[in-house]
């Protein structure tokens, strides 16, 4: 069936912010439609207007484009197998809802929810599974579409068979038999008009042709419900997948809003957009999140295309993934270091930009190859590089106070290597490193002394880029100006 092309989909709600779980839910999906030269759609499952939140669709949007996951299909884009809103798709739930009832698998539902709320708190009381209790499913049929048309209020629930069992699929866990008696007359058309997702999805999945579903876990439960529903229609199933749950970094329990509130305390952050302000790409982001629920090796580099050439859902696992930050971090700098100069400056520069810094387009060009192997996220150039961009340093007085050196010795430092300096036509590796090492040697110190002092007097700071070529790409002249306001501090 994979050798096929599918048509796959990412479905989402648009009731909150979109995290690592909903970046795995569209990426898989995504690759296998790719990896099939199939079709992949994104359809926004709004009908949850209590928990609707403005600009989480767009957030959504944004967040594939930023990630690289494109389709084919969607609400923005069109296709044809619009509206891609269920909002906009009331009517074609009407109709199905109402098919379902002449077939004699669900019935209109007129109890109130005051009703229903005792009959679940004595259920409750009695120790008793929480579930409706049949007063409307015996209603004559007839009866019950002239008190909807007149105006009632009802919603229209599935008539759960009594006895007897049912089994479905999934992909990763194989069959899963469940006795009919355990399960719900569930809502499929709201009070609102509107449908549940139980027949909202499974309406827009056979209409859309989409052939794998590709959820979450939270839908595992329901799977049983939706076999029943897709039956009652007539229609092929779609092979099911519902992926591995998220742990919280310590492995124990599901990822929460507190640890996600702490995670953003540490620079990290399970939110897509979030993930794109501190400093992490798009590369780095996928390497991490599509080996989380998928079998092979946990420290495996793969770009995009790669991901596509190799996706297999036979390869999945359905087994809890913890959220590990710590390989977030190796992998995005990982895919930092793969990133061609060009494309790296022109990603970073932007962070000097937002300092209020001027950046050549020539100098940034120089600078990015001595400080790739030191980024993780992209925003650390701004403490490796930002001192390359300002017309002078202001170096903390303590810092020239290299370890076992006394104001005036560093001063003394400082002095001789700038005479040696000066006296050089240009300032390069080449022809600064040795004679500054013959200083080292002249006056019975530690190179890292010497150069302790003129790191921190030539970039403000006592970690930087390699020294001699940092020195060759802000030029002679600032080289020897910060460092006499080096001497100066020291002197005074």
């Amino acid at each position: 069936m994979e050798h096929k092309p599918v048509r796959t989909r990412f479905a989402p709600s648009p009731t909150g912010r979109m995290h690592l779980g909903s970046a795995r839910s569209a990426l898989y999906p995504f690759l296998l439609a790719r990896r099939t030269g199939g079709t992949f759609i994104l359809r926004i499952e709004d009908t949850d207007q209590k928990r609707f939140v403005p600009g989480a669709e767009q957030e959504l949007i944004d967040g594939l484009h930023w990630l690289g996951i494109t389709y084919d299909e969607g609400p923005d884009i069109g296709g044809p197998c619009g509206p891609y809103r269920q909002t906009e798709r009331r009517e074609i739930y009407h109709q199905h809802a109402w098919e379902l009832v002449a077939r004699g698998h669900a019935f209109p539902c007129f109890c109130s929810p005051d009703r229903l709320g005792k009959v679940r708190q004595e259920q409750m009381r009695n120790k008793q599974n929480p579930r409706y209790d049949g007063t409307c499913r015996g209603l004559d049929p007839d009866l019950a579409r002239r008190r909807a048309t007149a105006g009632e209020k009802y919603v229209i629930r599935f008539k759960m068979p009594k006895e007897g069992t049912v089994q479905a699929t999934d992909l990763l866990r194989g069959s899963i038999q469940t006795e009919n008696a355990a399960l719900d007359d569930a809502v499929l058309l709201k009070s609102d008009g509107l449908p549940t997702y139980h027949l909202g999805a499974m309406v827009d999945d056979h209409l859309m042709g989409i052939t794998h579903v590709i959820r979450g876990s939270e839908w595992l439960p329901s799977l049983p419900l939706h076999a029943h529903l897709i039956r009652a229609f007539g229609w092929e199933e779609p092979a099911f997948v519902h992926l591995s749950v998220f742990l919280k970094p310590s492995g124990k329990g599901k990822m929460s809003k507190r640890e996600a509130a702490e995670a953003i305390q540490d620079g990290h952050s399970i939110f897509v957009s979030e993930m794109q302000d501190l400093g992490y790409i798009p590369e780095g982001v996928l390497n991490w999140i599509v080996l989380m629920g998928w079998g092979v090796p946990e420290d495996e580099v793969m770009t995009l295309d790669d991901m596509i050439a190799r996706f297999d859902v036979q390869n999945l696992t359905p087994s809890p993934a913890a959220v590990n930050f710590a390989k977030l971090d190796h992998f995005n700098g990982t895919h930092i270091r793969l990133l061609s100069t060009e494309d790296l400056a022109a990603r970073i520069k932007p962070y000097f930009i937002r300092e209020g810094l001027t950046v050549d387009e020539a100098t940034l060009l120089r600078v990015v190859p001595l400080i790739r192997e030191r980024l993780v996220t992209l925003d650390d150039c701004l403490p490796f590089a930002a001192w390359f961009f300002r017309d002078s340093v202001n170096p903390d007085p303590a810092e020239l106070l290299i370890k076992g050196l006394t104001p005036a010795q560093a001063a003394d430092v400082a002095g001789r290597a700038q005479a040696i300096l000066a006296g050089l036509p240009v300032i390069t590796p080449a022809t600064a490193e040795a004679p500054l090492r013959q200083l080292v040697d002249d006056l019975g110190l530690k190179a890292g002394q010497v150069f302790g002092v003129l790191r921190v007097a030539v970039t403000g700071q006592s970690v930087s880029p390699p020294l001699f070529e940092s020195m060759e790409i802000i030029g002679r002249e600032k080289v020897l100006e910060r460092i006499a306001r080096a001497i100066a501090m020291l002197g005074s």
